[in-house]
């Protein structure tokens, strides 16, 4: 997936099945953080950029890593790999920032790399079981399971709407549009 590239079409894609098949599948941006493939709502994300780093902000938390300036919007850009407590983080070519859109604010996250978008229908997706570190159960949706050929991954749905608008994640108030 070219890192500079929009998430346009894939929203357009998302809002044709939602109309045409009801709620009984959803669309999800795949990533890579260290050995483990998470998922998000592919329905919050804005872009996906390649990683550049960002101004540092005083008095924040070590997964905050600063701002950047996104066209004319200050966008807080998060690490999720310190913010999950994975392994030492070191920034390759891979490595990307998706930008979001929480509610009214928009925030980038930091990830190892891209994967796909995927579509997983709702017998796809089963409870998250409990996990102890830097996320919780009350952030993830879900394990989605994707069968290819012989092969069977998992996948870990994140609710990324809850992640960042949890207190410890040091984003109080909003970005302005």
């Amino acid at each position: 997936m070219n890192t500079t590239s929009t998430a346009t079409e894939a929203v357009s894609h998302e809002a044709q099945h939602d109309t045409s098949k009801g709620l009984s599948s959803r669309e999800f941006l795949t990533f890579r953080l260290g050995r483990e493939e998470y998922g998000i709502d592919i329905l919050n994300v804005q872009e996906i950029r390649g990683y550049s780093p960002s101004t540092h902000m005083a008095n924040t938390p070590a997964h905050v890593l600063g701002v950047v300036n996104l066209r004319g919007v200050i966008v807080p850009i998060v690490d999720l790999r310190m913010k999950f407590e994975l392994e030492d983080v070191v920034y390759g070519d891979l490595t990307v920032t998706i930008v979001l859109n929480i509610g009214e604010r928009v925030i980038g996250i930091v990830v190892d790399s891209v994967s796909d978008v995927i579509e997983l229908q709702a017998s796809q997706i089963q409870p998250a079981p409990a996990f102890s570190g830097g996320i919780g159960t009350d952030h993830i949706t879900g394990i989605g399971t994707i069968k290819s050929g012989d092969e069977e991954r998992m996948l870990i749905l994140i609710d990324i709407d809850q992640l960042m608008s949890s207190a410890d994640m040091g984003l109080v108030g909003s970005v302005e549009h």
